[in-house]
């Protein structure tokens, strides 16, 4: 599959033609959900504060009241306006919240960034997690996995398998597009929030993996968002020792507007400011796991053109 082609299956997956329409389809599969949560009799929820977590922290919330708690885990690669809006939503829902330090930097190949990070991430997690479920007697660890995410590169799964953890959402069948209609209907802000991949998504496999790396590309995607840009990704490249580049991705109806004016000098100078030495555009625009699209195309036996 080209990857226009890959980038447009995803965006319908995300934003399907008239989204906020709920039909019975999306209903049964909350009932579903409903029932799957109401069956663990108690729930401890990894929560981010993106659209998945916050909407099973919710509805685990109404369906298990406080046999339901939502654990989120600060570290370096979550952007601090995320930990402080992630907070706020908890809170604005009386959703229960624990927030726990992960310690996935302590770990080598982690910061190696192998393909499969991810799944010394969620290990990092879920070996967090797991006493914690334990010592207050919560008898499932659920996680935000969605439907749509079946094909993906996601080894972070790999480690939710070793510990068992659930993904009800995936299990009652819902998608993306299916859990931002019924988030709109419940009145959750995150129904239109744009995807939100940990910071360390930004670097490519195989380049280390720093906090510095990490603050420079939270501070660079601040520029763009502060401007109003909606899909944003700051891809860092490290060109030598000293020097690295800034690829950045924005919609590809949002082009234009970088484009216009002086926003791209202004953005230029801003990323200059923050460390880049050198700053570019995809012409490609955004595309969810950009960095997995050689992975993705080589499983399906695709040549991958970069």
């Amino acid at each position: 599959m080209p990857n226009c082609a890959l980038s447009q299956v995803r965006h319908l997956l995300d934003f399907p033609p008239q989204r906020w329409h709920i039909c019975d389809v999306s209903v049964n599969k909350l009932e579903q959900l409903q029932n799957l949560l109401r069956s663990y009799g108690s729930c401890l929820i990894a929560y981010s504060g993106g659209v998945d977590s916050v909407f099973l922290a919710y509805v685990a919330h109404q369906i298990l009241g406080g046999k339901a708690l939502a654990v989120l885990a600060d570290s370096p690669s979550l952007p601090r306006r995320e930990l402080a809006e992630a907070t706020a939503i908890a809170e604005q829902f009386s959703i229960p919240l624990r927030i726990v330090r992960t310690n996935e930097f302590n770990n080598a190949e982690y910061l190696a960034n192998p393909n499969n990070r991810c799944y010394f991430c969620k290990h990092e997690l879920f070996a967090e997690l797991e006493p914690l479920a334990r010592a207050e007697k919560f008898a499932v660890i659920a996680y935000g996995e969605n439907a749509s995410d079946v094909g993906d590169h996601r080894p972070g799964a790999k480690a939710a398998g070793e510990f068992q953890v659930r993904a009800p959402l995936k299990e009652a069948g819902l998608t993306k597009a299916d859990i931002r209609a019924l988030s709109a209907q419940l009145g959750l802000p995150t129904a239109d929030k744009p995807q939100m991949a940990c910071l360390s998504s930004r670097i490519p496999y195989g380049e280390t993996v720093t906090p510095e790396k990490l603050l420079m590309i939270e501070q660079a995607e601040y520029v763009l968002r502060d401007l109003g840009f909606y899909d944003v990704r700051v891809r860092h490249h490290e060109l030598n020792s000293k020097q690295s580049l800034a690829r950045i991705e924005v919609g590809a109806e949002e082009m234009p507007k970088l484009l216009a004016k002086n926003n791209f000098t202004e953005v230029a100078d801003a990323l200059k400011k923050i460390g880049y030495a050198h700053v570019t555009l995809d012409l490609q625009g955004y595309r969810r796991g950009s960095l997995n699209e050689p992975i993705i195309f080589q499983r399906a036996g695709v040549a991958h053109q970069a």
